[in-house]
């Protein structure tokens, strides 16, 4: 996908590709995104995505992330965004600068005043890692993607520079990226937040995220149990993977003090679940079936910044067929462009 296939994307396909995953996040009970964007080939192929998402009516934070060819202007044109798209912050889009961990890219946001979204952080790139924690270019804020095998050092240095943590466990496992690092966060005594990651690939509804957490750690925990380990981590409750999936989700894109929690004085994105339905009733412990039990099916209503943007189970404004067919208009040129062979059943 990275290279064969986002290689072909025109600007069109950004717009169509990011408008329908938004929506899908809505739909499926997510209020509250980070794009990483890294289809940014041209300036065009950036304010396309950044429409998406204005539209769709998401509340994002826009991590401005690479493209390709020599039309990019990544990083330097997050000045642009700020002065364009950004140039307050009373709106749901919020800007980052999204990448690796590289000296020049932390740099570039050091200067734009932006938090850095740094993606494929694990074991090989501690080294780097540390190296900007030297240089002084780490700051309260950063987030940091996936996070697997880091040692000690680097878990204290997050802490220690005020950074956040994205786990992505469903996809880590699927692409192997290594075991999720759920614990080793904790015990760092950093909160993480979760993160869907490769949507084209994986669920992005934050019941598959949550499920995967929770019994993820808790799989560890008791063979480490079984194995006869002593002095072991305690297991995770529900509500805690619920606070992953919002709180510290808001304080990992830095929105806490307007989402989050049901705070008098925040913007009010709400989501209302069905707890009436077959797959959960009766009702006996709330952030037990959210957790354990729900799926996207369960949503019921979505509010974001207290608009309306899905009632009673459909989505609220959106010409569903457009978004479909401009979806599949899309993937059916990015694939004949790129010479990309589809199966359907492959």
């Amino acid at each position: 996908m990275s290279g064969t296939l986002t290689a072909a994307y025109r600007p069109s396909d950004v717009y169509a590709g990011t408008l329908v995953t938004a929506l899908g996040m809505i739909d499926a009970g997510t209020t509250t995104a980070v794009d990483t964007s890294q289809v940014s080939h041209t300036p065009e192929h950036t304010d396309a995505g950044v429409q998406a998402l204005k539209d769709s009516g998401l509340r994002v934070v826009y991590a401005y992330s690479r493209g390709a060819g020599a039309a990019s202007r990544y990083p330097e044109d997050i000045v642009r965004l700020q002065r364009t798209s950004f140039s307050t912050e009373d709106q749901l889009l919020t800007l980052a600068l999204g990448g690796t961990l590289d000296a020049r890219i932390f740099a570039v946001a050091r200067e734009a005043d932006v938090h850095t979204v740094s993606h494929g952080v694990n074991s090989n790139t501690e080294r780097t890692l540390v190296e900007l924690g030297r240089m002084g270019l780490l700051r309260p804020g950063d987030e940091y993607i996936h996070c697997n095998h880091l040692s000690s050092i680097a878990w204290r240095l997050i802490r220690d520079t005020g950074g956040h943590v994205s786990l992505s466990p469903p996809i880590e496992m699927a692409m192997g990226h290594g075991m999720p690092a759920i614990q080793d966060a904790l015990d760092a005594d950093i909160r993480p937040s979760l993160s869907s990651d490769v949507d084209v690939t994986m669920a992005q509804d934050p019941f598959t995220l949550m499920r995967t957490a929770f019994t993820l750690q808790r799989l560890n925990v008791l063979q480490r149990a079984r194995g006869g380990a002593l002095s072991l981590p305690p297991l995770l409750t529900c509500r805690e993977v619920l606070e992953f999936a919002t709180i510290e989700g808001a304080r990992c894109a830095l929105l806490d003090r307007k989402v989050g929690t049901l705070t008098p004085g925040k913007e009010a994105d709400i989501v209302l679940l069905r707890a009436d339905r077959l797959n959960v009733w009766p009702l006996n412990n709330a952030p037990g079936v959210v957790v354990n039990l729900m799926n996207p099916s369960n949503v019921e209503t979505v509010f974001i910044a207290g608009k309306v943007k899905k009632w009673r189970g459909n989505l609220v404004g959106v010409d569903e067929a457009r978004v479909q067919r401009l979806a599949q208009e899309a993937r059916d040129g990015v694939l004949r462009r790129a010479d990309f062979k589809l199966n359907l059943l492959g």
